[in-house]
């Protein structure tokens, strides 16, 4: 299968197996760093079983894939369709304003998230990769970042603007920017957007995005 149909696994597989918390051939990431269930590609029943495990009663996990039947050991709490897009060849550019956002920046990067919605973003979601901010008179008022690293692509994610900045073109800076570091380890960027989000859509179809995948993410705990 190819690695873009089922990103998490093939991430927590690959570059990010140091994040990965495991049971038999389930992987999946620690729940302050991002919500993500990774399941092999052809899942058997065991597999399933050491999900639920692994996931523990009352607790959720998020399944990023092309729609897959779950069995009754989970419950589907939720689901919506994503598009999945790949970027066109040298997007990334070097922006001299961007910068690189770490730890003590988090705070202010939690509160831009909770301000616009890009989808999830937890207090080590930082470790997932690098991430890119620019500032106006201090004030966080844009970032971007890596998320998912399936072996030879780089998921961009976080995309987000401050309401009172959006128009100045801000969120296409920093999607070229953390386009151009992807580029340059030779990786390629992906993204992933709501398949309702028409304003998203139009942004990255307009820069060149072609869609590679039609995805679904499955919000499942366990019964």
């Amino acid at each position: 299968m190819d690695r873009l149909l089922n990103p998490a696994y093939h991430a927590l597989t690959g570059p990010h197996a140091d994040l990965a918390e495991a049971r038999g051939r389930v992987r999946k990431y620690p729940v302050d760093v991002a919500p993500f269930l990774g399941l092999p590609d052809a899942p058997t029943p065991q597999d399933w079983a050491d999900a639920a495990e692994l996931v523990g009663a009352g607790h959720t996990v998020a399944l990023m894939r092309p729609e897959l039947p779950v069995p009754d050991v989970f419950k589907v709490e939720a689901d919506f369709d994503l598009l999945q897009y790949a970027a066109p060849p040298s997007f990334g550019v070097v922006d001299p304003e961007v910068n690189v956002l770490g730890a003590d920046d988090v705070p202010d990067m939690l509160a831009l998230v909770a301000l616009t919605d890009p989808g999830p973003f937890r207090a080590r979601t930082i470790a997932l990769g690098t991430y890119l901010g620019l500032r106006r008179d201090g004030e966080l008022i844009a970032m971007a970042g890596e998320r998912m690293h399936p072996t030879g692509y780089v998921e961009i994610s976080a995309v987000c603007t401050h309401p009172d900045h959006r128009g100045q073109g801000l969120a296409t800076r920093l999607l070229r920017a953390v386009a151009a570091g992807i580029e340059h380890t030779g990786a390629q960027p992906f993204l992933h957007t709501g398949g309702t989000n028409t304003t998203a859509i139009r942004l990255y179809e307009s820069l060149g995005f072609t869609v590679t995948n039609r995805m679904k993410v499955t919000v499942l705990q366990p019964r």
